[in-house]
């Protein structure tokens, strides 16, 4: 028997054992060197989704309501998987979003996730989380929490305001694009608009005779109401016309002689009124009625312009006019024109 030292172990040989030592040995160092220089395999690393989440804008972002819905959309191939959440995160006027809650995702495209807003503007954005973990943000949705109630500042008319024409037209600001109803609680009669982006508006009423309670109610776009309360008076006013001629007195051995005859109309308030129809007629003795038509100007006039021809006689002929309009109803007025010798 042999002895053979290895490291610091001892092998014993016995007859004909030296080729099956050498032989394990052998295989042993091999076994080695193939571990060691053997290529890894890569353990498999979670991939993080490359598409974003989304979530659905409103249809108007002012609410009342302190608490909305969340509606997020996933891609197709994480409809309901469990090993992705969202992630919910919240920025305010003025800050960084910041995370506020998790959810799972549904078990179709659409989560809905109920949060909770904060007085003011409130700016949501969605992110998937997973084992490979955060996905890109979502585009920011808006939600604007508004809890006050739309302020009224009425330029015209005055309360008890005493209005001289059939409509009456309430001129004012409020918040924009606030909806606006106006009714005359006399009559039952009500119109309604909306509020420019601004806020200004222009409502125009019917009123009747006499004392006329107007309620004016306006909704801002979150949905909060606000009312106003006033009462005008539809006065007695009457529309004003005044007929002037360019001459009075006409002297026959002047004739043929231009005559210029000019109307001033007021409205009931006693202000300069445009638009209105006026039909002029000249009567001279001896000469057909000569007739003219004009409509007043921005000073409330109009002018008729004619010539007295020869052949007129001696004496005195009106000179008339008759206004018409839309809003105040007619009026007449008259002077006279004197032919002399």
């Amino acid at each position: 028997m042999g002895i053979f030292a290895v490291g610091a172990g001892v092998i014993y040989l016995g007859a004909g054992g030296l080729g099956t030592v050498a032989g394990a040995l052998g295989s042993t160092v091999s076994d080695f060197i193939a571990g060691v220089t053997a290529t890894p395999v890569p353990a498999a690393t979670p991939v993080v989704t490359s598409q974003a989440p989304s979530i659905e804008a409103p249809s108007e972002p002012y609410t009342n309501q302190e608490s909305v819905d969340l509606v997020v959309i996933v891609p197709s191939d994480l409809a309901g998987d469990p090993d992705h959440r969202l992630r919910v995160y919240l920025a305010l006027k003025d800050q960084a979003p910041a995370p506020i809650q998790e959810a799972p995702i549904g078990a179709n495209q659409r989560t809905i996730i109920p949060v909770t807003l904060t007085k003011g503007t409130n700016d949501f954005s969605v992110t998937i989380v997973g084992p490979g973990g955060e996905s890109e943000s979502s585009p920011l949705v808006r939600w604007i929490l508004d809890l006050s109630k739309p302020a009224i500042r009425l330029n015209s008319p005055r309360h008890e305001a005493v209005i001289n024409r059939k409509a009456v037209t309430l001129d004012g600001r409020t918040q924009g694009r606030t909806t606006l109803i106006v009714r005359n609680q006399e009559t039952g009669d009500s119109v309604s608009g909306t509020a420019a982006n601004d806020g200004t508006f222009a409502l125009t009423l019917p009123i009747a005779r006499g004392a006329n309670p107007l309620k004016l109610t306006a909704t801002d776009p979150a949905g909060n109401v606000n009312e106003l309360e006033l009462t005008v008076t539809r006065g007695s006013g009457r529309l004003r016309a005044s007929l002037s001629a360019s001459a009075y007195s006409i002297s026959q051995a002047n004739l043929p002689q231009a005559i210029r005859l000019t109307v001033t109309v007021d409205d009931p308030d006693g202000k300069p009124l445009a638009g209105a129809r006026a039909t002029f007629t000249l009567s001279i003795p001896g000469i057909p009625t000569v007739t003219g038509n004009a409509t007043t100007d921005a000073n409330g006039r109009a002018i008729f312009e004619t010539t007295i021809p020869r052949g007129a006689t001696r004496g005195s002929g009106p000179a008339g006019v008759l206004v018409q309009t839309e809003d105040f109803g007619r009026t007449t007025d008259e002077t006279a024109l004197t032919v002399k010798k």
